[in-house]
Order: C-alpha cells, then structure tokens, then sequence
C-alpha cells in the first residue's frame, strides 16, 4: 500500500486552542519523501508525532509495526486517538526523544526547528502548540540531540528521513549525521510562503541577519541518512 496525501488531515494555520501540531506543508513533505522511498514491512519509528499523521500513513503503508513518540501529553492523546479513528495500530509514547531506545528500519522526524527570540513579548510568539516549533536562537535545539542520537535508533542499513527548514541550517544537520557514521544528503525541497510563526518574526529575523529583507519565504528540505550495513525491509538489516 502507499501513502495518499489525500488521507492526511490539513490545516493552513496552528489551532491556538489546540497543544497539538497538526499538519502542515512539513509534514507533507516527509510523507512524500517516505511515499518514494517505501515503508513495507519495516518498523518505524516517528519522532515529535504530534498529530500521529506521518505515524498513521506508515501504517497504512505496510510498515508491520509503528511506534510514535511525542513530549506532549495532548499530543499523545490526540495522536491516540486519530489512530484509532484511522483504523490503524500504533504505539504511541509520551517521552523524551533523547531517552528513549529500540532499534529501528526507518526513523521519521519533523522536529521543533523555528529560531526563537529570547524576548517574551507576545507579538513574537503566536498563540499555539509553541513547544512543536520553537527550537532556540539557532532553530537546533532539537535537531542537535537528534542528530546525535539517531545513529543509536537506527539498525544498520536504517534510514532517518528528517524535514526542517533551511532557518535550522541543513548542512549542520547533515555534518552531523555524517559524523555519527551515516550517509547523508538533501533529497527533496519545497519552497512556501511563511506560515504565522516565521510571519511574526521576520523583523527580528532580519535584525539578526538571518533573514533578507522583506523576504516571506522559507525553503523546507527533506534529508535522508542511512546507517552503514545491509538494508532490508525500507533500509533495514536483512
């Protein structure tokens, strides 16, 4: 079976009442990246949930067993639930990324990743699940950890599709990935408009240099990275 996009929910902005990250074009994106790579028989393991939706259109893509983990209790909840509303077996988990163990044929993950002002006034920080978006000055407060600890997440031959923005720096994803013994590289990429998030901080954005003025786009990348060793089932060890 493959992944349908039609089968994903859509959303065109966060649910402020909602401490749930539910779809969006990232979200997307690495679900079109597992579609053209293939999830058959393999176990997956989806990193930061939120929704369950890449964990739900695993399962429908013949993955023989999902396991979904998200820091958020709401999110668990939900994500619980949509699952059970798709007529799909999952595992859902409320913990940390960084403690939690297995070895896995595919890891997926579309982690927190949006740079984050140290100032608390409410215009730079739009009502919503704050916690799936914001990642530290630098946007890599989750993908460093991440990046560090997938190696040990991955059977060899195992594969991480990870989605953030260029604001997040894909190359310090993929030097890092790289330094902990996988290969890696940039598969897909799809340029949008800015979201409310990025919308309300652009000016600081360009204070800091990180952003051309009155520039309002993002580029998101799909990165792949495959452990050393033989692949089986969706990159896994035969």
């Amino acid at each position: 079976m493959t992944l349908t996009s039609s089968s994903l929910p859509t959303t065109t902005a966060p649910r402020p009442e909602l401490d749930v990250y539910l779809p969006q074009q990232d979200t997307q994106l690495l679900i079109d990246t597992l579609r053209s790579r293939g999830v058959a028989g393999a176990r997956v393991l989806d990193l930061c949930t939120g929704s369950g939706a890449i964990a739900i259109a695993a399962a429908r893509a013949g993955a023989t067993e999902v396991t979904a983990v998200d820091a958020s209790a709401e999110a668990v909840a939900y994500a619980r639930q949509a699952a059970a509303e798709a007529g799909v077996r999952i595992e859902v988990a409320h913990g940390d990324l960084r403690r939690h163990r297995g070895r896995y044929d595919v890891v997926t993950c579309n982690p927190p990743y949006v740079p984050t002002p140290p100032e608390s006034e409410a215009a730079l920080h739009p009502a919503g699940p704050s916690h799936a978006w914001d990642a530290g000055l630098d946007g890599r407060a989750v993908l460093d950890p991440l990046c560090a600890h997938v190696p040990d997440l991955l059977v060899p031959g195992g594969t991480l599709v990870l989605v953030h923005s260029e604001f997040a720096d894909e190359e310090a994803s993929l030097r890092a990935l790289r330094a902990g013994g996988l290969t890696a590289e940039v598969v897909a990429e799809r340029v949008i408009p800015f979201g409310p998030v990025l919308s309300a901080r652009a000016g600081w954005m360009e204070e800091i240099g990180m952003l051309e003025r009155n520039r309002r786009i993002e580029r998101l990348v799909a990165i792949v990275a495959v452990a050393p060793g033989e692949s089986g089932p969706a990159g896994g060890s035969a």
